[in-house]
């Protein structure tokens, strides 16, 4: 059985034997659990949970995340901003806290945690935050230079693991069904063609990635994972997808249900980012 579906809840059922793995852009861990991260966890059923802008120290996420949780986390050396952590249930065989480029070593921005699943497969999670960009400034430089390390990252990902999985926000909409006013932001980040252009690429023969929210969606618009705090977008969902799941082929065969947990109203949000789950079975 496969689903997708967009919640205003946590109560969705989780398939017998799946591993069940949630991305969220937090926007800040220690405000997210004041506005009810906490209640959102709890009894959603995540085996692995990746996060993105945490923006906190580690002894921070340890006390806010809890018992129970094996935590990998990356702080970013600028305070206040990016950082990644993977919390998993079952205690990662293999951690590496950075992407394996000098340029990146203290940005917080990626790590990977290694799994041992089904009949004793390798599977490698990621949790990744690439940059936002900003055109003709030196952060999109900086975006398309990580950009460029993923270009040599994910196929030694995908050689070195019977599975892989990049989770996060890449804050790229790869195709017009990935922002509700596409036409509008042609020519910012987030939505320009070179940015998408590695999109193609990823998901592409080149790489053979999958996008296995998209593979479960559908040709739909969205479902999205994040609104500009700006005017009434989240009242009128006119929103981005840019979180993901990016999976080599034989993992992407293994996801049966996804789910971005859009809150209630907008109010009841504990980020500006939605959590996507997905279930995989094993």
């Amino acid at each position: 059985m496969v689903r997708v579906s967009t919640a205003d809840g946590n109560h969705l059922g989780k398939d017998d034997g799946a591993l069940r793995i949630a991305s969220v852009n937090v926007n800040g861990l220690r405000a997210a659990y004041r506005k009810g991260m906490a209640e959102w966890l709890d009894g959603r059923g995540v085996d692995i949970l990746t996060l993105q802008e945490v923006r906190a120290p580690d002894a921070i996420v340890r006390e806010l995340v809890g018992e129970g949780w094996h935590i990998l986390h990356a702080e970013a050396a600028a305070k206040g901003r990016a950082g990644v952590a993977i919390a998993s249930r079952a205690e990662p065989t293999a951690t590496r806290a950075d992407i394996g480029d000098e340029q990146f070593l203290t940005s917080g921005r990626w790590v990977e945690a290694d799994f041992t699943v089904g009949e004793g497969q390798k599977l490698t999670v990621v949790s990744a935050y690439v940059p936002s960009g900003e055109v003709n400034t030196p952060k999109q430089v900086e975006k398309y230079a990580f950009l460029e390390v993923m270009v040599r990252r994910l196929p030694e990902l995908a050689a070195a693991s019977d599975h892989a999985v990049v989770t996060g926000d890449l804050n790229v909409g790869h195709t017009t069904r990935d922002i509700k006013n596409w036409k509008g932001n042609v020519k910012r980040a987030g939505f320009l063609p070179e940015e998408r252009a590695y999109f193609d690429r990823f998901f592409g023969e080149e790489f053979g990635y999958r996008d296995v929210h998209r593979g479960l969606a559908g040709d739909v618009d969205g479902p999205y994972t994040w609104w500009s705090q700006r005017g009434k977008a989240f009242d009128t969902d006119t929103g981005w997808r840019i979180d993901y799941h990016m999976a080599t082929p034989a993992l992407a065969d293994r996801a049966s249900n996804a789910v971005v947990d859009r809150a209630a109203s907008w109010d009841t949000r504990f980020s500006d980012h939605a959590p996507l789950v997905i279930d995989y079975r094993f």
